[in-house]
């Protein structure tokens, strides 16, 4: 959905380094059994004392790495609940891992340090609509509307948030707000079909 494309968009080059070593240990895994016999073919020509050497030539475990480097980051904010960046790049990388509930919380900490900040409630609304908490996910979609009434991605995660629960008239309304918003939205197909079943 487009309402992805706006998500934490604070985090920086170092989270993209860090998901993407992350992907590339799982992605490398089903390579591993075959760069195996070429590893033990190189360690056994390396002096006796020399380091591990990875099947791409460095030595360590980047995943590792990686992982640590989460750990410190959501450790971070744990330790600094007044640091509103620290709280967002916890929430982020939670969010991406798929634990909702733990992003909500860091997001809820950055909104106390700057409860204007548009951005942290519409990723409340998202993150929460994630999480399955859909009277929560309606309550800051709707707060973020209030600061930005065009914003397509909020009126399209609201949209589904009211179809989810239900809600027809007001799912009716909000997709009325998102077409005007966005016509070419891809997401109006289907919200008009998930209303006409539920009418």
């Amino acid at each position: 959905m487009t309402r992805d494309n706006f998500l934490f968009a604070i985090i920086g080059i170092l989270l993209g380094f860090i998901v993407g070593f992350m992907l590339h240990g799982v992605m490398s895994q089903r390579d591993a059994e075959r760069a195996a016999a070429s590893t033990t073919q190189r360690q056994q020509q390396l002096p006796p004392d020399h380091p591990p050497v990875g099947t791409d030539g460095t030595t360590g475990d980047s995943q590792q790495q990686s992982m640590e480097q989460v750990q410190q980051t959501i450790a971070r904010a744990r330790s600094n609940p007044k640091d509103f960046e620290a709280q967002i790049m916890a929430a982020n990388l939670e969010y991406q891992i798929g634990q909702y509930d733990q992003a909500i919380q860091f997001l809820l900490t950055a909104n106390q340090i700057k409860p204007d900040d548009y951005n942290t409630v519409a990723n409340l609304g998202m993150a929460n609509m994630d999480a399955g908490h859909m009277d929560a996910a309606e309550k800051w979609y709707r707060a973020a509307l209030a600061k930005k009434p065009d914003d397509a991605a909020v009126l399209d995660g609201l949209c589904n948030v009211l179809l989810t629960a239900g809600k027809k008239e007001q799912a009716e309304q909000m997709i009325n707000r998102l077409a005007k918003a966005d016509p070419s939205n891809q997401d109006l197909a289907q919200f008009r079909d998930r209303l006409a079943k539920l009418k």
